[in-house]
């Protein structure tokens, strides 16, 4: 009897690279003559064109292999035909070879021969092309039906699937997946100036690529929904009048479609699924995908530098597009499984800390070597400042658990290159003690999720206490005051990509995720949410009005708030997915953003408002503070840098701290702020009292007298819909003022 680990897919297929000439559609074709295969070096990895020995132009690739037993380069031409080229030099792991006359925009990919035995975690099959991990461009794209079973290292479609991965296909899988591409290219980036915000300055913007762009009746046609449109003067005038320093694209990386979505008519929307870390993902170009997006995508970064906008990508380095034993094999799991990922004791399985069937083993060399370069490259030759690591938790294990002095965190902390950059991590993975908010190492900021439930759980008045709130509000000094981390560690939000919209945080109580053709099963439960009185769109107009305040109130608490604040694009406009909190297989008009809601004066008066407020944090430093405040008397009259207080006007008690409120009153002093200005003078600014009431009906607070204030002015009143309306009123300390219900007042000292 044969055993499954022998087994093979049916007879009659001829496996790829046989030597037979190449079939395509039934029509066999000649074999083309093969080049020669100089030496080459085996630095650096990928394909580099460069000048050889003797001043022959041509292409070196090198590519690590370390149990691999052959490796081939597969070069293709126009009409699809392929040769075949042995790497026969191998050195400290590394496939490597020089070929004469390989110029820029060649296709290619490797096949890599070994041992298959699934038990052991060796998963060698040279009948499918692969792509190169170090690709700089990438051409081509997957069925849009659905994955070919060819591109399956394994029998997908076996009738025993309890041991379907363990049975290899011979078919050839090269007619079916992308092409690396060899790509040339010396900008130096002379003329570039990075923006090089500081951190406490910062306000981050969240965008798609595509769909911020989609519908924008400014850009035209042909470029809507490519780097080229968001590079457009329309695209980058909307950034400049919102005010924002940095816009985090979701992620940019080359990416695959799941096969389940492309069966259903589906896409990957958001990009979360990356397979090639050094290539633009191809179909964001409007210039062309044979190498031509890569300088689509420097162009964009140089605009938006010179409208003073820094540019942070989305990078998802803990899993790729290759999913489980049941996945496809397109690249790192046919070059050598067992050295890129994270095995279960059970080596025919996969370690899975990020919910994707997956893990990269970064623990190992030669994968933090692939991190570390694409980041460096992604830096130094695409021009980007900085970097939002997807679930940083997985990237931050040893051999099991999290640990801040992994590898990883190790290396990026020392490298010249990288620690000078932003660094984002969203602090969390999937596995056993994965929540790490709080614990990432200097350097680091985090997205702080406890600041999210903290403004939502207030605004529809479920706040267990007072506390919390305020811990959120001022930096969240008790998870990043330690180890000389500052207030800016924290990176606030109260939506991202991933969850309701702002507008539909205050529209559903549940989410409406049936597009998505899971039974409404995906997405977040835990929404926080309050839908005001009426499940979804409704004709109402108390209710959408009270939505719009809401609205107003979320985001200036966002943006009064120590820490950097992060928007995600549309937010400001009211957009909406209609209910859907995970709509990252939506590529149509539920995820791109509906320019049209510019002209509804409602809506215009809510971008209106949050480009006034982003002023406003730019003018006053009490606003965006470089270190935590202290609480303590600053003057002998006792007045402190940080206060609070209650709808009496009186200082908050312990027991107060430990209530649930309705009404909170934040007092920010700008008499003393820690630090200097850039000629060594000390920062002085206004102070500002912050009243906050989530109550359902207008309430009494009195302001605090001296030596607080003398007088208070308004200069926000999220009651009212349009804010020309609101500065300049003057009241008098101690005086009993009324604040509406569901509002933020913000007073300046006067």
């Amino acid at each position: 009897m044969t055993s499954a680990a022998e087994q093979r897919a049916p007879a009659g297929v001829p496996a790829a690279g046989s030597g037979q000439p190449a079939a395509v559609n039934g029509a066999r074709r000649a074999v083309p003559p093969v080049p020669a295969v100089w030496p080459g070096a085996p630095t650096p990895l990928g394909a580099r064109f460069r000048t050889g020995p003797d001043g022959v132009a041509g292409t070196n690739f090198a590519l690590w292999a370390a149990g691999a037993e052959a490796v081939r380069v597969c070069l293709f031409d126009e009409g699809g035909r392929e040769t075949q080229l042995p790497l026969t030099e191998l050195t400290h792991e590394i496939w490597h070879g020089f070929v004469p006359g390989v110029m820029p925009g060649q296709r290619y990919g490797y096949r890599v021969d070994g041992r298959w035995d699934p038990w052991t975690g060796a998963r060698w099959n040279p009948a499918k092309l692969l792509l190169d991990p170090y690709a700089r461009a990438v051409d081509g794209e997957f069925a849009s039906s659905g994955l070919s079973p060819q591109v399956y290292g394994h029998v997908r479609d076996w009738p025993d699937q309890s041991v379907a991965d363990t049975v290899r296909d011979e078919r050839d899988s090269a007619p079916y997946v992308p092409k690396g591409v060899v790509v040339h290219d010396d900008d130096d980036w002379s003329d570039d100036r990075r923006p090089k915000t500081p951190w406490a300055d910062s306000v981050i913007y969240e965008l798609h690529v595509r769909g911020f762009t989609r519908l924008h009746p400014g850009v035209p046609e042909e470029l809507r929904g490519t780097y080229a449109g968001l590079a457009h003067p329309a695209a980058i005038d909307h950034l400049v009048r919102l005010g924002v320093t940095a816009v985090e694209l979701l992620p940019v990386h080359q990416f695959a479609h799941e096969d389940h979505l492309l069966r259903r008519g589906l896409r990957n929307y958001w990009g979360y699924n990356s397979i090639g870390y050094f290539a633009p993902h191809a179909a964001y170009a409007a210039s062309g995908t044979t190498g031509q997006q890569v300088g689509e995508f420097k162009r964009m970064v140089r605009a938006l530098h010179a409208a003073g906008i820094e540019v942070i990508l989305d990078v998802v380095y803990n899993h790729t597009a290759e999913a489980g034993e049941l996945g496809p094999t397109l690249s790192l799991k046919g070059i050598d499984n067992r050295g890129y990922y994270r095995l279960q004791d059970d080596a025919r399985r996969y370690a899975d800390y990020t919910g994707c069937g997956n893990t990269l083993h970064v623990v190992r060399p030669q994968v933090l070597r692939l991190i570390t370069d694409s980041l460096r490259y992604w830096v130094t030759e695409m021009g980007v400042d900085g970097f939002r690591f997807d679930l940083a938790a997985a990237l931050a294990r040893s051999m099991h658990d999290v640990d801040m002095l992994s590898p990883f965190l190790a290396v990026i902390a020392q490298d010249p290159v990288l620690r000078r950059v932003k660094l984002i991590a969203e602090p969390w993975d999937i596995g056993s003690g994965g929540y790490q908010v709080g614990a990432f190492p200097p350097l680091w900021t985090e997205w702080n999720d406890r600041y999210r439930n903290a403004v939502r759980d207030f605004w529809r008045h479920a706040l267990p206490d007072v506390r919390e709130m305020g811990y959120r509000l001022s930096g969240s000094s008790d998870l990043y005051a330690w180890g000389g981390r500052r207030p800016y560690a924290s990176v606030n939000f109260v939506t991202a990509h991933d969850g309701f919209t702002l507008r539909d945080l205050v529209s559903y109580g549940t989410k409406h995720n049936e597009a998505n053709g899971e039974d409404n099963q995906d997405g977040t439960n835990d929404n926080r949410s309050w839908n005001c009185g009426a499940e979804g769109e409704t004709d109402d107009e108390g209710v959408r009005a009270l939505r719009r305040r809401q609205l107003r109130n979320l985001l200036t608490t966002l943006l009064l708030s120590t820490g950097v604040p992060m928007l995600v694009a549309g937010d400001e406009l009211g957009r909406t997915q209609r209910g859907n909190n995970n709509a990252y297989c939506q590529d149509n008009e539920i995820g791109w953003l509906d320019w049209s809601l510019l002209e509804q004066p409602g809506w215009r008066a809510l971008f209106d408002l949050t480009s006034r407020l982003i002023a406003l944090r730019h003018r006053h430093p009490v606003l965006r503070r470089r270190a935590f405040f202290s609480g303590r008397a600053q003057t002998a009259d006792g007045l402190r840098d940080l206060a609070w207080f209650t709808a009496r006007g009186a200082e908050m008690t312990e027991g107060d701290w430990y209530a649930p409120a309705a009404t909170l009153g934040m007092y920010l002093s700008g008499r003393d702020i820690p630090g200097r200005d850039e000629r060594g003078a000390p920062v002085v600014d206004d102070s500002f009292l912050a009243v906050l009431h989530a109550g359902e009906r207008p309430t009494g607070f009195v302001l605090p007298g001296p030596p607080w204030a003398q007088r208070y002015e308004v200069v926000v009143d999220t009651s009212l819909e349009e804010q020309e309306r609101a500065p300049g009123t003057v009241h008098r300390a101690e005086a009993e003022i009324t604040v509406p219900a569901r509002a933020v007042l913000l007073l300046r000292v006067a």
